[in-house]
């Protein structure tokens, strides 16, 4: 039996990080010693570096939830945990097309603000670019 430090230590994930998945029902409610104490198993470790391991590829904790119950219902959640995946690589997709439209915009605003003069009242600026939405430099820019 691991007290919560010894768990938090094993499974690289702080206390308070521990008892908040408890909260949530990541993990079930431990065992408590006469003290008070929290008590945990093993499994509790292993289903701990799950969580971790499956939060660094940015499933969330609903999806979590929903592989966790499959598990413990005694279903394979392989297929789940496929579909889940297919959504996350859409998802980076997106967001990989997203940074390249703002990375693009946010270029075009610089090669225009280059050539613009400083002014602190923003209305022949770079500032005034930005405030002026993106439909404000079309003719400043040559294409490329």
């Amino acid at each position: 039996m691991l007290k919560i430090g010894e768990l938090s230590e094993r499974a690289g994930l702080p206390a308070q990080t521990v008892r908040y998945y408890e909260r949530v029902g990541l993990l079930p409610k431990p065992e408590r010693a006469p003290n008070g104490y929290r008590l945990y198993h093993q499994q509790d470790v292993q289903r701990l570096n799950f969580i971790r391991s499956a939060r660094a590829l940015d499933f969330s904790l609903d999806d979590i939830q929903e592989i966790l119950d499959l598990r413990d219902r005694g279903s394979a959640p392989c297929r789940v945990v496929m579909g889940l995946m297919a959504r996350q690589i859409e998802a980076i997709d997106d967001r990989i097309r997203e940074l390249e439209r703002l990375r693009a915009e946010l270029t075009r605003l610089h090669k225009a603000g280059l050539g613009m003069p400083d002014d602190v009242r923003m209305k022949a600026c770079v500032c005034h670019l930005i405030e002026s939405g993106s439909d404000a430099t079309p003719d400043l820019i040559a294409p490329e």
